[in-house]
């Protein structure tokens, strides 16, 4: 059976017990390969560090020395994608394709335009005070490559960002051994409205962005998640500049009752279990005939070439075997319990009545009801931004939002009434930090 059979006992210890992803779970062969570029044994942080330094003091020639050894692939025809190739490749895309496109950026640029992110300024008898909503001028947004590109991420992260009202949006992407960039990446970039598309990826794309290079102008914020050496990478160069979060491998929770069909439910683990071996698959259900079933119709499921189309059926079973799983619950408050605890990146509550138990969800990146609106729908096209916190950090944490790409200036003009009756209040608060120089200053307006 691929798909593990947990009581809530023992999934709070395995299953529901986090382990952020560590150096334990680079393959054998990734750490070799750190070892035969680097000459010696090191971690993925000391590695990562080692490449941030590099395109810090070398710039461009470190890019395409790590672009050549991490990719394959030679960048002698230069960083930066010309505009007009990734204009012919939205020329290029088939009508059904590029219709889809067109489809999901609008309805992302349609729903984060309703998110208010206004200034106010309120005047009374004190003067002024209020708050000025600045976009931040320049960002960069990475997006991942590999076996999997993801154009949707394009729109996800740059449509909010050019909602904002941001004036220049970069995005990296790492090459193919031939040095070309996946053209629906470029097409959606178009579509978007990306200011200029680098072709370099991992750490040291990170860096770039960060710190800035003679062909890529650093940036203020940078978005977008990647693997475990991007996230290691937006850890190191924070405080140089922003990021939107610490991406994590992306996790599903699936809510159901007896009512829920079992190959609806299937299907949605899998299609979260394929992104990657780290992902996070779980059924929370008190109806145990439900998750035998769930179980039963995940392996019918991956017995079938048409549901396995781009081989990635190993991924899947490494993925449910590690991390995934049904969990049996007493009844649906222990399964929100569990879940609220868990915090998931996306929640699908697929129960009678899903609108009743919605006030009781407290911690999720999103939340997904009914079996209609699938996770998969979020994914792609239904509006939000599918870039959303993982690893528990939905306790405290948003999806991307408009809010990600603008700051806010506080506005104070007291007037003078105003400042002769608090000026003592300020000069007692400094007086009380031991703060002399704050109080003088506070003094001298007294008079």
């Amino acid at each position: 059976m691929s798909l593990p059979i947990y009581d809530s006992q023992t999934a709070r210890q395995t299953v529901l017990r986090r382990r952020p992803p560590d150096e334990t779970d680079l393959p054998p062969a990734v750490q070799e390969r750190l070892t035969a570029l680097f000459g010696e044994p090191l971690s993925a942080e000391q590695a990562v560090a080692r490449i941030v330094a590099d395109v810090r003091r070398r710039g461009d020639d470190a890019l395409r020395d790590w672009t050549r050894k991490l990719d394959g692939a030679d960048l002698a025809a230069g960083l930066q994608i010309d505009p007009h190739d990734c204009q012919s490749a939205l020329q290029a895309l088939p009508g059904e394709l590029r219709s889809a496109l067109e489809t999901a950026a609008e309805r992302i640029r349609r729903f984060h335009c309703r998110q208010p992110a206004l200034s106010w300024i309120e005047q009374d008898a004190d003067g002024t005070l209020g708050q000025l909503i600045r976009p931040i001028e320049r960002v960069g947004v990475y997006v991942p490559g590999g076996s999997a590109p993801l154009p949707s991420s394009v729109l996800m992260s740059v449509i909010p960002a050019r909602v904002a009202g941001v004036q220049r949006v970069i995005v990296c992407t790492p090459p193919g051994r031939d040095g070309r960039v996946n053209p629906v990446i470029l097409a959606a970039c178009a579509l978007a409205e990306v200011d200029a598309v680098y072709r370099v990826g991992g750490a040291q794309a990170i860096a770039a962005m960060a710190f800035g290079t003679p062909a890529l102008p650093a940036v203020d914020k940078i978005v977008g998640a990647g693997g475990l050496f991007v996230t290691l990478a937006k850890r190191q160069v924070f405080g140089v500049v922003g990021i939107e979060g610490l991406a994590g491998p992306t996790e599903t929770v699936v809510i159901a009752d007896e009512g829920a069909s079992p190959r609806r439910v299937a299907a949605d683990l899998l299609a979260q279990a394929e992104h990657d071996p780290l992902a996070t698959a779980l059924l929370l259900t008190p109806s145990r005939a439900l998750a035998e079933a769930v179980a039963a119709r995940v392996d019918e499921l991956l017995s079938q070439t048409a549901a396995d189309p781009l081989g990635r059926a190993d991924i899947i079973r490494a993925s449910l075997a590690a991390r995934g799983g049904a969990v049996l619950t007493r009844d649906l408050d222990e399964a929100i319990e569990l879940c609220n605890a868990y915090a998931p990146e996306h929640l699908n509550l697929v129960v009678r009545d899903g609108w009743a138990w919605l006030p009781k969800i407290h911690n999720a990146g999103g939340v997904f009801l009914d079996e209609e609106s699938c996770e998969v729908m979020g994914d792609y096209i239904a509006g939000p931004s599918h870039v959303m916190p993982t690893g528990g950090s939905a306790r405290y944490a948003s999806p991307l939002n408009v809010w990600d790409f603008v700051k806010i200036v506080s506005l104070v003009g007291l007037n003078r009434a105003a400042v002769q009756r608090l000026s003592p209040l300020a000069e007692m608060l400094a007086l009380a930090e031991g703060l002399d120089a704050h109080a003088l200053a506070a003094r001298l307006r007294k008079g």
